[in-house]
C-alpha cells in the first residue's frame, strides 16, 4: 500500500480581511500550498473542500475547481463541522494510500466575518446543530450548548472559571508568536474573568473570535517530494449529534477516534511530542485533552499552569495560538492546527519554532458539540 505524505501547507492571516470572499481566501491558501510544494496545478488529481457558511454553494468543491483552473479526478465536500478539516485530510489520506489519486489539494476557506450577511447569519447556521425540535426553538446558540456542557463537567470534575481562562492566556501567549494571528494581545486570567459574560460559565474571552481566512494542505504519495512528514494515522468516532443524547461526559468520542489512530501507527498518547487540538472553547480543549489522555481528568488547566503546554514544555499544544487567539474561519480554522503541526515538525514554524527534534504530532478535530472527532498521527520520517 502507498503512503500518504504532506507535501504542502498554505494560508492566509486570520482577522478582519475586508474586500475577499471564499474563493478569493481558499484561492490565496491554494497558492501558497502549491508553492510550498512545488506543485503545478496540472499536477492535481484530487481535490478536497469543506463548506463555507459564507458561500453556501451546493458544489463547492466543483465551483472552486473552476475558479482555481484544476480539473481533478476526483473531487468531493465534506461537511462535518469543526471536525471537517481534519476529515477531509483523513480522506486525501486514504485516497492516496489507494492509489486513487497522487496528489490530493485540500482547501478551505470563507469571509465569516466580513461576509455581507453578517456574522449573525453565520451564527444562525452554526446553532442548527442542535436539536430541530428540543434545542433549537429554544433560541439556543454554540456558546449557549457549549456554557451547559461546561457547568456540566466543571461540576463533575471540580473545575473552576478560572481553571478554564488559563487555556484562553496560553493560547493568546502563543498567538502574540504568530504574525497571523487575529487576536495577539496578551491577557490574564484576570482578564479572561472580567470579560462579558456570553454563556454563563463562559465568558467572551473563554470562546474564539469570528475570522476571515483560508488554509490549505497537499498530500501526496511522492515521497520524494514530500516535507518529511507522513499521515501515519487516522480515525474517527462519532457518538451523538446533540448535545442532549451525548453518552456521556466521560466518552464524547475522542478517545475512540485518537485509539484508532494511534493504533495505526503503533504509537501512544505518552509519544506525542507537539498537538493541535480544537478549541472553539476554552471547555473544549479542557475536555479535549482530558479525554485524549494528554492530562488525567480535571488536570488540564494545572498541566498548563505548570507550563506542560507550552513551545518549551513537553507537550506544546497549538502554537499558532488555536482556534481561540489565532482565530475561527470555519472549516479553516480546524485545519490551521494542523498547518501548524507540520510547520514545527519539518522546521518552518519561524520564530515560533521548536528548538528540538519533533518526531511525532498529534491534531484532533471537534465538530458540533463535541459531537463528531477526527484524529490524525503524524511522523517524521
Amino acid at each position: 500500500m502507498k503512503q500518504a505524505w504532506i507535501a504542502g501547507v498554505g494560508d492566509t492571516p486570520f482577522g478582519r480581511l475586508e474586500g475577499r470572499d471564499s474563493l478569493d481566501l481558499m484561492s490565496q491558501a491554494a497558492a501558497a500550498a502549491l508553492a510550498d510544494g512545488g506543485f503545478e496545478r496540472g499536477e492535481i488529481d484530487g481535490l478536497l473542500t469543506g463548506y463555507s457558511t459564507a458561500m453556501p454553494h451546493l458544489m463547492l468543491a466543483t465551483l472552486f475547481a473552476e475558479h482555481f483552473g484544476l480539473s481533478p479526478r476526483y473531487c468531493h465536500a465534506i461537511q462535518l463541522g469543526g471536525a471537517t478539516g481534519c476529515a477531509l485530510v483523513m480522506l486525501a489520506k486514504l485516497l492516496v494510500e489507494s492509489g486513487q489519486c497522487r496528489n490530493v489539494l485540500v482547501v478551505a476557506g470563507e469571509n465569516r466575518l466580513t461576509n455581507p450577511g453578517g456574522r449573525d447569519s453565520a451564527i444562525q447556521t452554526l446553532a442548527q446543530v442542535g436539536h430541530a425540535e428540543f434545542e433549537v426553538p429554544f433560541g439556543a446558540t454554540i456558546p449557549g450548548y457549549y456554557g451547559l456542557l461546561a457547568s456540566a463537567y466543571m461540576g463533575a470534575y471540580d473545575i473552576s472559571e478560572e481553571d478554564l481562562a488559563e487555556m484562553a492566556v496560553l493560547m493568546r501567549r502563543n498567538a502574540g508568536r504568530h504574525p497571523g494571528a487575529q487576536l495577539r494581545d496578551p491577557i490574564t486570567v484576570a482578564d479572561v474573568m472580567a470579560s462579558r459574560p456570553i454563556a454563563s460559565p463562559l465568558k467572551l474571552m473563554d470562546c474564539c473570535p469570528i475570522s476571515d481566512g483560508g488554509v490549505a494542505v497537499l498530500v501526496t504519495a511522492d515521497e520524494g517530494r514530500a516535507k518529511g512528514v507522513r499521515l501515519a494515522g487516522a480515525g474517527q468516532a462519532h457518538t451523538h449529534q446533540h448535545i442532549s443524547a451525548a453518552p456521556s461526559l466521560d466518552a464524547f468520542g475522542g478517545a475512540t477516534a485518537a485509539q484508532q489512530a494511534f493504533e495505526q501507527t503503533g504509537l501512544s498518547v505518552s509519544e506525542v511530542q507537539v498537538a493541535g487540538v480544537y478549541d472553539s472553547f476554552t471547555i473544549t480543549v479542557t475536555i479535549l485533552l482530558e479525554e485524549i489522555g494528554f492530562a488525567a481528568r480535571g488536570q488540564a488547566a494545572a498541566l498548563a499552569r505548570q507550563g506542560h503546554f507550552e513551545p518549551d514544555g513537553p507537550l506544546p499544544l497549538n502554537t499558532h495560538g488555536g482556534l481561540l487567539s489565532f482565530g475561527h474561519s470555519g472549516v479553516a480554522g480546524g485545519m490551521a492546527h494542523l498547518v501548524e503541526v507540520v510547520r514545527q515538525m519539518s522546521g518552518g514554524a519561524g520564530e515560533r519554532q521548536i528548538d528540538r527534534p519533533l518526531d511525532v504530532g498529534f491534531v484532533h478535530g471537534d465538530g458540533g458539540v463535541l459531537s463528531s472527532h477526527v484524529s490524525l498521527v503524524l511522523t517524521r520520517e
